[in-house]
């Protein structure tokens, strides 16, 4: 996956980690398996020795010096503006890219990982930076498949039961649309790209495909849960 492109090496890795989360307090730096979940987004990007810097956007001070021990580097903390609940990833990275840019520094490509991102792997990073070079896209995000047909989708209303688009009740699953979701991992971008649009998806973005089995969004305590026994089942797999 790795062949056939040439090791530009001008990357950045930002690492976006704010010290506010509602839904599981102090997310980015809770116990995973052992280790500060966030680890694991430093880890796989240092293994996959692909980048120039790999450095984390953060506002909080512990977070800070977690992530330092553990390999990133923080230059600076993030701004009160993208520090807020109503902060985008797109502001962070555009904050992140502009300080560096004060200190002279340029980066050919940028790469999103976020700090939750536990089943990350070095591997899929360079399929991803493969990918972005090779395809000459905008960007790269992984995706994953649904694992049933969107389009047979339920909603509830007053306490029943409706589908959402009958017209596809009796239309065999193999018919229908494949739909993926973002993985929630990583985002690989030209530089340039994202400057000029301000996004990370474009006309020109490609997906890497990746299967379900390594991918788990974590926005509550099951999740939580449902990630750490991937982890042990990925890592039995892989010794």
């Amino acid at each position: 996956m790795t062949r056939g492109y040439k090791m530009d090496k001008n990357c950045i890795a930002i690492i976006t980690a704010r010290g506010g989360s509602k839904r599981i307090p102090r997310k980015n730096v809770k116990d995973f398996l052992g280790q500060p979940i966030i680890k694991y987004s430093i880890d796989a990007a240092l293994q996959s020795s692909c980048f120039r810097e790999v450095m984390v956007s953060t506002d909080d001070k512990e977070i800070a010096e977690i992530s330092a021990a553990c390999g990133a580097t923080v230059p600076f903390l993030r701004s009160a503006a993208t520090s807020g609940d109503f902060a985008t990833t797109v502001d962070v990275l555009d904050e992140v890219i502009a300080e560096y840019g004060k200190q002279g520094r340029t980066f050919t490509y940028c790469c999103c990982i976020y700090p939750t991102a536990a089943l990350i792997s070095s591997k899929r990073l360079l399929e991803g930076y493969a990918l972005l070079v090779n395809s000459n896209a905008d960007s790269v995000i992984p995706v994953v498949r649904f694992s049933y047909p969107i389009q047979r989708a339920f909603k509830i209303t007053d306490g029943r039961l409706s589908m959402i688009w009958p017209e596809n009740l009796k239309k065999r699953s193999q018919d229908l649309m494949p739909a993926y979701q973002d993985c929630g991992q990583f985002y690989w971008m030209k530089t340039e790209s994202f400057l000029k649009n301000r996004a990370i998806l474009t006309d020109n973005t490609v997906a890497l495909e990746m299967p379900e089995s390594e991918i788990q969004d974590i926005d509550n305590e099951e999740d939580w849960k449902l990630a750490e026994m991937k982890f042990q089942l990925l890592s039995d797999g892989r010794k």
